[in-house]
């Protein structure tokens, strides 16, 4: 039995109690910086994508900044992340086209936003909500894994029909609100490693839980 939309709102409020104060950790001053920002942090951590962009974004202020360097200077900028070759590529190619097709500016529209190199539907909708704050719900590692474990979406769900799903039972009001703190409860509570079961409030909700618990993984206090 998948989570009612009533039982998932209670999952959200619980949430909000446990993080009240989540948000993007990603660093930045505007839309340009976000969205460079989130397409380095593929297959990598917000602390570490921090910690380059520190220094990245003082050396490169516009489009045309990382379009003045050759390739190779760039990737020795972002070396320590991750992909840094490919994600150099995407950084340029992404540069041309806003000067080319959007006047060096971030568009603040999904079906645009996906034409940039580097940039997919989950960037896409981080930009949207966190930049431009418009409802988006960006299905990241951390959403797709606790919404398949507390019963909200089926395990074989893509990664679209679990954005469909929040979308259909979360009031459009609080998606970027829930959207913050699934990402708080999947990275420091509901973890990939070692969930925090035993401390869980929702533990006797939860699908993943309560299987856990029946196989003797879960020790309560």
């Amino acid at each position: 039995m998948l989570l009612t939309k009533a039982k998932w709102l209670e999952f959200l409020n619980t949430m909000d109690e446990m993080f009240p104060d989540a948000h993007c950790e990603l660093v930045h001053d505007n839309a340009f910086e976000l969205t460079i920002a989130t397409l380095l942090s593929a297959q990598c951590t917000d602390a570490l994508v921090n910690r380059v962009t520190k220094e990245l974004f003082q050396k490169y202020k516009t489009p045309e900044d990382y379009l003045a360097v050759d390739l190779e200077e760039l990737q020795n900028d972002i070396r320590s992340i991750g992909l840094y070759r490919n994600k150099a590529k995407n950084i340029q190619a992404l540069c041309q086209r806003l000067i080319d097709a959007y006047n060096g500016e971030i568009p603040p529209v999904r079906e645009e936003l996906v034409t940039l190199p580097g940039v997919g539907r989950k960037t896409a909708n981080v930009v949207l909500s966190v930049a431009f704050d418009l409802p988006a719900m960006a299905v990241d590692t951390h959403v797709e894994r606790i919404t398949k474990r507390l019963g909200l979406c089926r395990w074989k769900d893509s990664v679209l029909e679990v954005e469909e799903t929040i979308m259909k039972k979360t009031p459009i009001e609080r998606w970027s609100r829930a959207h913050h703190q699934m990402i708080f409860f999947g990275r420091y509570h509901c973890k990939a490693q070692n969930p925090q079961c035993h401390a869980c409030p929702l533990l006797l909700d939860c699908r993943e839980g309560q299987k856990r618990l029946k196989k003797g993984l879960v020790k309560l206090p």
